[in-house]
């Protein structure tokens, strides 16, 4: 589940990037678009929570969590904004478009990274996931 609501928001993602640069949005259907990318990478980050709070010790656990949280708040609140400033300040809807490309590509990557390395939790019970 993880990885196809990860690898389904970066190909809408990639779709809604598309329709921008062809001026096929509108203020309201950029919104829906995102409403609904957002719904599906949302349902991957709570499953990813999820999954780690059953499969790591407590210890191992917090620390993990903290630590990616951490790193996401940085790269989410400190990093990407002046990114995307930037190209919005060119006034080149292709520079945004690359931006959006952008996004959709670390969304799909995140996806195919966790088809790989991901545990395989769903429909499973604790003691089939982890060993206590």
């Amino acid at each position: 589940m993880i990885a196809g609501t990860y690898l389904v928001s970066g190909i809408l993602l990639f779709v809604s990037a598309e329709l921008f640069l062809n001026h096929l949005l509108t203020a309201t259907t950029i919104t829906a678009s995102w409403s609904i990318i957002f719904f599906f990478a949302s349902a991957g980050a709570s499953s990813a929570y999820l999954t780690a709070s059953e499969i790591f010790p407590v210890e191992s656990r917090a620390m993990a969590i903290a630590f990616v949280y951490a790193v996401g708040t940085l790269v989410g609140g400190v990093v990407a904004p002046p990114i995307f400033g930037a190209l919005i300040q060119t006034k080149s809807v292709h520079n945004v478009f690359i931006g959006y490309l952008l996004g959709a590509a670390l969304m799909t990557m995140g996806g195919i990274i966790t088809l790989f390395l991901g545990v395989r939790a769903e429909r499973r019970s604790l003691e089939q996931v982890a060993r206590p």
